[in-house]
């Protein structure tokens, strides 16, 4: 079974990149999915952010208020270290989990689709990594597009994450999605076939 990394910042691309390998017959360990998952009302992750914050952090109908965590996460290093040590073992341990029933089905290729692949030392996991990457300037306005946020916003989620150039420079395979996505997806396909084939 070969287990391949595949990280980015934040609107990067690296979701369409995945849906791409998903295609291609990989297994997705989606490591988005699995926080969303754990973050439902009264699983793990949901509990410890209301154990943490207090009701506060909850919308009307029970599901956390993602935009308010944001928000204070991501303006607050001491909230930010502290959602980290706390989710990251409750996520790591599905991981693991779903990495194991993949050995034990006779899964060729695992994709770990984390956008915290290196931040979290995840990289571990995967025999090599692949990391989509775009310019700053491009990040920045597809975040803005896509979230709704200001510039500001923006710029805070993009610097609470390892840098692009830092995660590029560790890779194994970097892919560059500031083309259209059918560009992005024909250097994919590249990739696909010299490496997995």
């Amino acid at each position: 079974m070969k287990i391949i990394g595949l990280t980015g910042g934040i609107a990067c691309g690296k979701s369409t990149v995945s849906a791409y390998l998903k295609q291609k017959g990989a297994f997705i360990i989606d490591g988005d999915a699995i926080a969303r998952q754990l973050s439902e009302p009264k699983k793990s992750i949901w509990q410890a952010y209301v154990n943490h914050f207090g009701d506060k952090v909850l919308n009307a109908d029970n599901t956390l208020n993602r935009r308010l965590i944001g928000q204070i996460v991501f303006t607050d290093e001491k909230e930010k270290t502290w959602m980290n040590t706390t989710m990251h073992p409750l996520i790591r341990d599905e991981i693991v989990k779903q990495i194991d029933e993949c050995r034990q089905n006779g899964i060729e290729v695992v994709i770990l689709d984390i956008p915290l692949l290196y931040e979290a030392n995840w990289d571990k996991f995967a025999d090599e990594v692949w990391v989509v990457t775009i310019s700053r300037q491009l990040q920045i306005e597809r975040i803005q597009n896509r979230d709704g946020l200001t510039k500001e916003e923006a710029i805070s989620r993009i610097d609470a994450q390892m840098s692009l150039e830092e995660k590029a420079k560790r890779a194994d395979v970097v892919i560059d999605s500031s083309n259209a996505p059918e560009v992005t997806l024909q250097l994919v396909e590249k990739i696909w076939n010299e490496r997995l084939l």
